[in-house]
């Protein structure tokens, strides 16, 4: 069975049945967490963030199992990660933001990459895998329009300083919902320009990127299409953004979701107090020899 990421998935489980609401605020203490720094230093090598975001890892992959979501189409598209990984390791390489220094991992046109640079870049390869788990399990098991409820409910303070926050939350659950749509369409297009004989895996630069131009194109068109059908199919259905607003499905905040948010408010407190802790790994682990990481902000 193909599964689309981030494309709602209908099951009975216990994300599916939890309050958008909560899984909002799950996401964003989740996306708090992942982006806090765990290092005895504000210096790019310390392993005790790989330790952290290793745990989150293994939480979201509970949580991935549990929802039901698609996990290996996650995985499978990772694979454009390597590309931007690699772009970053070019620009530490010849415009290093920082004075690096510790151990060398390898040299590269008499150029040196430090350790500490190959961890720093796995800490974004790993925040951004975590982010996309995070809003992946989202956005698989809430329905558009209790996406949109949940972000209405988390804009309304905007709400008094005269912010449309229903056209915002609307435009926000709306940009979601159609990511996995573009995807598909991504994957139509590139089979059918495949049928027609264009290789994207192989052949020179100059044609890999005529092929890549030769995919924007049509996706951008299919892009303005989707989005006109859309606009006129919620105006015969006589939607108004201006209008006061009604819900068929009322759902009701009960105890189980205040202490939802208790734990959550408590989980992140604990992340940030092991922020402003901040242990070392090498006191921890004093037996274990990795190479050493500094550098100089």
């Amino acid at each position: 069975m193909n599964i689309t990421l981030g494309k709602y998935q209908a099951y009975n489980t216990v994300f599916h049945r939890m309050d958008s609401r909560v899984k909002l605020v799950g996401l964003i203490i989740f996306m708090v967490a992942s982006f806090l720094n765990y290092g005895s230093s504000a210096a790019y090598g310390s392993y005790s963030n790989l330790i952290v975001y290793l745990v989150l890892f293994l939480i979201l992959l509970v949580f991935t199992i549990i929802s039901k979501t698609s996990f290996f189409q996650l995985f499978h598209s990772l694979k454009a990660l390597w590309l931007m990984i690699l772009f970053l390791l070019i620009l530490q390489i010849f415009l290093p933001s920082v004075n690096v220094s510790g151990d060398i991992a390898f040299q590269v046109f008499g150029k040196s990459v430090y350790y500490a640079t190959i961890i720093n870049l796995s800490y974004i390869m790993i925040r951004l895998i975590l982010v996309m788990m995070m809003t992946n399990i989202f956005t698989s098991t809430t329905k558009p329009m209790e996406m949109t409820a949940a972000m209405e409910w988390l804009f309304y303070p905007l709400k008094w300083i005269h912010v449309p926050i229903h056209k915002l939350a609307m435009a926000l659950s709306l940009a979601l919902r159609f990511i996995p749509t573009l995807m598909d369409q991504t994957n139509r297009i590139m089979r059918a320009q495949a049928s027609r004989g264009v290789d994207y895996k192989q052949g020179k630069f100059k044609d890999k990127v005529r092929a890549i131009v030769a995919l924007i194109i049509p996706l951008f068109m299919q892009a303005f299409i989707t989005s006109g059908e859309l606009a006129d199919a919620m105006e015969a259905r006589g939607y108004d953004p201006n209008a006061k607003r009604t819900r068929y499905r009322v759902v009701k905040w009960q105890l189980k979701d205040t202490l939802s948010v208790i734990f959550l408010c408590l989980f992140l407190s604990g992340m940030i107090a092991l922020s402003v802790i901040r242990f070392d790994y090498n006191a921890l682990f004093p037996s274990l020899s990795l190479p050493r990481l500094s550098s100089k902000v």
